[in-house]
């Protein structure tokens, strides 16, 4: 069971004291305590674990504290739609909206090789009116002997550069905990130019520990990937951890499942999850096209591989799309067989507004 207590009211609260009180008197009940960060104010939120059969539904609504109480009805307690549910689906970072209901793109590296490569891909970024990027720092790879990205040696210059072209969001995957405080730091020393999305890579879907670490900080949003050898559920319950925790600033990401059915391509293309993901969550769903595909393969309409796969995650309805572009494919340090180029950047985003818009006219033709 989940109770919304009214805004303003805190676990120091009497009103929060009288049904911490109440619980007491019904045996194997734990009660979990998350303060969340609206638009305009401060919400708690108390997470019941345990024999909540035994409490009466509409006692619990009956408190003065309560502003909302929900039964819940998934395995996916903290992130899950649940019945009569009215929580958000969505949140706000650094002014960029994240939701189940709009879209937002983040073209970038895949890993910083240079300054000059970075500050070309976010001039390029600006001049299209993005405010969103991603820029590898931390890379693992299945090779001890790959390139592992330069790690916080170059986040100043990236966050620098960022702050210089009005970028506000970066998506940048982390591999440690410590990690999270090198990000914290190097945004100090920059005067907080920029915000940063953490991205748990589909290696350390199942790092739970690390999952842990990244939930208890509410400072910055989530971007999980789902693991790309696991279950859908298991991939959602990753999400869970991070929840659970704490921050429920989660955007889930498919990036496409390893698997030789998926031949030609890196990995076989998972956006028919999309609208399951949005059915079983409240979470804003990403599509990683680029780890999808692997490749610059063209079909016979002239259109790559990449681009298809992006029109069809807009379709289905993604709310965040996660692409590798490069200013010169041919020496980035990490896949830049699948990296797209900057000429091809402006109609990228004409492709994608194109589709969202044909997205948009579907949702108003089943609503009426």
């Amino acid at each position: 069971m989940i109770l919304i207590l009214k805004p303003n009211i805190d676990a120091e609260s009497r009103e929060f004291q009288l049904i911490a009180e109440h619980l007491k008197k019904t045996p194997n009940i734990e009660m979990r305590v998350h303060r969340v960060q609206g638009a305009e104010q401060i919400l708690t939120e108390v997470y019941l674990i345990g024999n909540t059969a035994a409490l009466s539904l509409e006692e619990m609504k009956g408190f003065p504290g309560v502003e909302h109480a929900v039964r819940v009805s998934e395995e996916y307690r903290v992130l899950g739609r649940h019945k009569d549910d009215n929580r958000p689906n969505h949140f706000s970072y650094n002014g960029v909206e994240f939701s189940q209901d709009n879209l937002n793109v983040f073209a970038g590296l895949c890993a910083v090789d240079s300054p000059k490569s970075v500050e070309e891909m976010m001039r390029a970024l600006q001049a299209n009116g993005q405010v969103c990027t991603r820029m590898g720092a931390y890379k693992p790879r299945t090779s001890p002997y790959s390139f592992q990205g330069y790690g916080a040696q170059c986040l100043p210059y990236v966050f620098e550069l960022a702050g210089k072209y009005g970028i506000k969001v970066i998506a940048m995957e982390i591999t440690h905990e410590s990690h999270i405080d090198e990000v914290r730091e190097a945004l100090r020393q920059t005067g907080n130019a920029t915000g940063v999305m953490l991205q748990i890579g589909t290696r350390n879907t199942q790092n739970f520990e690390l999952l842990k670490n990244v939930g208890r900080q509410q400072e910055f949003p989530v971007l999980l990937k789902r693991g790309f050898g696991i279950t859908l559920d298991e991939s959602l319950h990753a999400a869970e951890y991070l929840a659970s925790e704490g921050n429920q600033k989660v955007i889930f990401a498919l990036r496409g499942m390893k698997t030789n059915i998926g031949d030609p391509h890196r990995n076989m293309v998972d956006f028919a999850h999309i609208p399951v993901v949005k059915r079983l969550t409240r979470m804003p769903v990403c599509c990683d096209p680029s780890h999808s595909v692997g490749g610059r393969g063209r079909s016979s309409d002239n259109i790559l591989d990449i681009m298809h796969i992006t029109a069809q995650a807009v379709i289905a309805g993604a709310n965040m799309i996660l692409v590798d572009f490069h200013p010169d494919p041919g020496i980035a340090l990490v896949d830049g067989p699948q990296a797209l180029r900057m000429s091809e950047l402006a109609k990228f985003f004409e492709d994608v507004q194109m589709v969202r818009e044909v997205y948009e006219k579907r949702v108003k033709l089943y609503a009426e």
